[in-house]
Order: structure tokens, then C-alpha cells, then sequence
């Protein structure tokens, strides 16, 4: 398994490395907006991590993508297939690979705003709720982007796929902006990524290799 996802990293380390640059970026602009007092300056660093935000989703969109559109044009499964490793191994690796990209962006996030949290703001037991419920929910919006382009990349053309991570971007996010970030839009978006996984699993389980 960690063969698998060594293979992955190394197939697909763009996508990694642009995780990395947009997760400093996120950083940055985020430490920007607490050190500033001035509210309109604050709302000028937000402004800026939306389109940051959106590249990221549809990146995430697009790497799931790229793993299914390559894997179909260079035969990399047929190849692994016939090594003593399971197709159930093969997308697991997979899936795992997507998730370490999306945590490689999230994770700082979430320990920049827990350190900021604890030197400017009071102890207040909601903020760090809120911090939690704004992270759970940026994962699952990725991962289920993520699914989305897993879902649709097992074609012939790649760029199509990827136009599908923007239309749900359209959807998702105003969705979120719609319900917050309670309990109903995590619902939602873990039905979808369950859904997902299903229709993933008997896609590339059923599809010739």
C-alpha cells in the first residue's frame, strides 16, 4: 500500500506542490486579516482567500481527474493488475493520495487559527467551535470535489471532467453560504461523498482495464 501511494505522490507531485504554495498563501492572508485592526483592511485579506479558495476546490477537482484519466491512458492499472495487488488497493491508494493533498492544505489552516485564536482572542469555548465546524466542512467540500472529479475522470477527455468541479463550486458554495456550517450541510455533503465513493467503487471495479 505505501508502494501505491508513493506511486501516486510521485505521479501527480504538481498538484502537491501547488497544495503547498496556496497553503502558505492561505496562511498568509489569513495572519494578515487577524493583525490588522482596521475592519475594510480585514475584508481586503478575505477578499483575496475567496479566488484562493476556488482554485483550490476545483485543483482538487482536477487532481482526482488526473489520477482516473491517467491511470486510463497509460494502462497503469491493467499494469498494477497484474502484480498481486487488488483493485480495492489500487483506488484506496488513490483516495488516500487526495486526501493527504487536501490536509497538506487544511492542517495549517486550522493550527494557524487555533495559535491566532489563543493570542488575540478571549477564551471563549464557541471560537474554538467554530474554528472546528469551519474545518470539517472545507474538508468535506474538497474531498467531495475531490470525489467528483474521481467520479467523472474515468473518460476520454480530461478538460470536461474538470468543468464539472466548477459547477459544483457554483453550487457548493453558496449552499454553504445558505446553511453555514452546521450540522445540515455536513450531512449533505457526507451523503454526497458517500454516494460518490459507491458510484467510484463500481465504476472502476466494473469498468475493463
Amino acid at each position: 500500500m505505501f508502494t501505491l501511494i508513493k506511486r501516486e505522490i510521485e505521479d501527480h507531485i504538481a498538484y502537491f506542490i501547488g497544495a503547498i504554495i496556496l497553503s502558505a498563501v492561505l496562511t498568509a492572508l489569513l495572519t494578515s486579516a487577524i493583525y490588522y485592526d482596521d475592519p475594510d483592511e480585514r475584508l481586503v485579506f478575505i477578499g483575496l482567500s475567496i479566488p484562493v479558495i476556488v482554485v483550490l476546490i476545483i485543483g482538487f477537482s482536477g487532481m482526482g481527474v488526473s489520477q482516473m484519466y491517467t491511470d486510463r491512458s497509460r494502462k497503469i492499472s491493467a499494469f498494477l493488475s497484474g502484480l498481486p495487488v487488488t483493485r480495492a488497493k489500487i483506488l484506496a491508494a488513490r483516495i488516500i493520495t487526495g486526501i493527504l493533498a487536501i490536509l497538506i492544505v487544511i492542517l495549517p489552516q486550522i493550527i494557524t487559527a487555533k495559535l491566532l485564536c489563543n493570542l488575540f482572542a478571549p477564551p471563549i469555548p464557541i471560537v474554538s467551535k467554530i474554528i472546528f465546524d469551519i474545518s470539517i466542512v472545507t474538508f468535506l467540500t474538497a474531498f467531495a470535489c475531490y470525489c467528483l472529479g474521481l467520479q467523472t475522470g474515468w473518460t476520454s477527455s480530461r478538460i470536461t471532467p474538470t468543468l464539472g468541479g466548477l459547477v459544483l463550486t457554483c453550487i457548493l458554495v453558496p449552499l454553504i453560504l445558505i446553511k453555514g456550517f452546521g450540522l445540515h450541510i455536513k450531512v449533505i455533503l457526507v451523503l454526497f461523498i458517500f454516494a460518490s465513493l459507491i458510484c467510484i467503487w463500481q465504476k472502476f471495479k466494473s469498468t475493463a482495464l
